[in-house]
């Protein structure tokens, strides 16, 4: 079988240097000097300043310690940028993750989450080998709209136990009507200090934004509410606290539990990890194309963004994955290349190392705060309000999604959203399936100027019961086979001559094939003579594959040819 590379007009297909080699090697080969090292250390200083209290919060509301969330934008961060396939993508721990590592903590404690990081690491890896990142772009838009939309909802509810400062076990545990019937009931025992910290930090990050965007809004923030709580010495609760800080030095790397009924326990988890990582991860490298005109290396990212998670893994840390807010916050300060995404985890490092005892003072109503903005922008309403105008089965897919994610589970949600946007694909296609049928055969009505090398007119053709020409257009596959089976069944008309032109049919799958062979055999029992034209090579090979072959069935490169062979018969 020849190779692609050998077929006049399509690409070779690309090596394995090509597809695996790190976007870092390549920037380095492009020529990177002073300048663009400079370009990366404040982009990488800009980006870390965002990453610092954002990773902190998400580690926390994940139900585990604030200083895992630096491990994993550390340690998971830098391998990223060091081994993957895009230019700027940041790595770290993402508000996306919130809902799957809080349950899996709840469920299997950390040890048990560490371990689903671990093999969800080697999953990524596999898949980008195996060259599944391309199959990425499969998920329907809907489905992402929706999937976050409701992670964001879940997100927001989970923090109303610290945004209120309401006591443990208040709103913060069960299903989401549980928490919200459990928050309500405790709003006797709102803490005024923990909302007053709440709304400062809330209000101060959407003043910046608006009057200073190009300021650490968050950083501001939870600076200035941590001074706020200390100097005015309001009871509420901090980092120190409930966690007693945190380390101010990366662990030492260790193997996770590889017990084998942990190991079974974990792996749905872990499964789930690896979908939403290589959705989030792929989707924020699309991002930072769609704003620089590069183009990632999907199946490279994969790979690294494996790494990164067996590394973060090793260090004690959670999930890591791309980024969008962060991505796109390096690609604003002007990175040039993944240098800035190492750089961003080396002063998180040394923000650690330095200022470790500060995170201390940290009240969580104030990170809490931060979280209830990052999910009201994790949802993306302009796409929503386009989807629910412009159409009833995204609006249907949509829907599905959010309402399984929110109320049932994340990785039903994405199957389920996925499913129904696959059944109204299939419809939409089998109704975009045409066949016209000509006895006797007429060309069709164009300008003279238009025929192009179409046929003439032949009065005998036209007045010849004998011939009959079927034109088919669009994808013909189960979905529309019955639809074309309607039409050939007609062939028990008896013609002399058939022609099936497939010159407008892209694509053809083994249901269509059978039907074609079941309506040709009616057709041979005849005694009629058949011709197939415009037929593509990987539709011939299908046909073939179902016995439609020579000699018994006539090839015509067009229906004219078919025709001058026909008269010449």
């Amino acid at each position: 079988m020849p190779s692609s590379a050998d077929q006049p007009g399509v690409p070779p297909s690309p090596g394995f240097a090509e597809l695996y080699t790190p976007k870092l090697v390549t920037v380095l080969k492009e020529g990177y000097g002073l300048n663009e090292l400079r370009a990366d250390i404040l982009a990488g200083l800009t980006v870390a300043i965002v990453a610092l209290p954002l990773s902190m919060a998400i580690a926390i509301a994940s139900g585990t310690s604030p200083d895992r969330g630096l491990y994993t934008a550390i340690i998971g961060g830098f391998l990223v940028s060091l081994l993957g396939g895009s230019r700027f993508q940041i790595g770290g721990p993402a508000g996306a993750f919130i809902v799957l590592v809080a349950g899996t903590v709840a469920q299997h404690g950390i040890d048990g989450l560490i371990l689903a990081t671990f093999i969800s690491g080697l999953l990524l890896a596999a898949a980008g080998f195996l060259r599944l990142g391309t199959y990425i772009k499969f998920i329907p838009y809907p489905v992402t709209v929706g999937f976050t939309a409701g992670i964001a909802v879940i997100i927001a509810v989970s923090q109303i136990k610290d945004l209120l400062g309401l006591p443990a076990g208040q709103g913060d545990t069960g299903s989401l009507i549980e928490k919200l019937s459990a928050a309500v009931t405790a709003l006797p025992e709102v803490s005024p200090a923990a909302l007053l910290i709440a709304a400062l930090t809330i209000a101060l990050i959407l003043a910046l934004k608006a009057f200073r965007p190009g300021w650490p809004g968050m950083l501001i923030a939870i600076a200035a509410a941590s001074l706020l709580a200390f100097f005015a010495g309001l009871p509420v609760e901090t980092i120190g606290t409930k966690f007693g800080g945190i380390a101010r030095t990366l662990p030492l790397p260790a193997l996770p539990d590889l017990s084998a009924p942990l190991f079974w326990a974990v792996l749905p988890n872990a499964f789930a990890f690896t979908l939403l990582g290589a959705i989030e991860s792929l989707l924020s490298a699309v991002v930072a194309d769609g704003m620089t005109g590069r183009r990632h290396r999907s199946n490279c990212e994969l790979v690294a963004q494996g790494a990164a998670n067996i590394g973060s893994a090793l260090f004690g840390g959670m999930c890591v994955t791309g980024t969008i807010a962060r991505t796109a916050t390096n690609v604003r300060a002007g990175a040039r290349g993944p240098v800035a995404g190492m750089c961003h985890a080396l002063f998180l490092l040394a923000f650690m190392l330095i200022a470790a005892p500060l995170a201390s003072y940290i009240p969580l109503a104030a990170l809490a705060g931060v979280l209830v903005l990052v999910a009201w922008n994790m949802i993306e309403k302009h796409a929503i309000a386009i989807l629910v105008r412009t159409s009833p089965g995204d609006t249907l897919v949509l829907s599905a999604t959010f309402l399984f994610t929110v109320f049932r589970d994340l990785t039903e949600g994405i199957i389920i959203g996925f499913s129904i946007g696959t059944l109204i694909f299939l419809n939409r296609m089998a109704k975009s399936i045409r066949i016209e049928h000509h006895m006797p055969f007429v060309p069709e009505d164009k300008a003279d100027w238009e025929n192009g090398t179409r046929a003439p007119y032949d009065a005998k053709l036209a007045s010849d019961p004998g011939l009959v020409v079927y034109r088919i257009s669009g994808a013909f596959f189960f979905g529309s086979a019955s639809t074309v089976a309607a039409v050939l069944d007609r062939i028990a008309e008896r013609p002399q001559t058939l022609v099936l032109d497939f010159s407008d049919v892209p694509f053809l799958d083994s249901t269509a094939a059978n039907t074609v062979e079941s309506a040709l055999r009616k057709a041979r029992a005849s005694k009629a003579r058949i011709f197939i034209t415009g037929t593509s090579e990987p539709i011939r090979k299908a046909l073939n594959a179902h016995g439609i072959k020579e000699p018994e069935i006539s090839f015509a490169e067009t229906v004219e040819a078919a025709l001058k062979a026909s008269r010449g018969a």
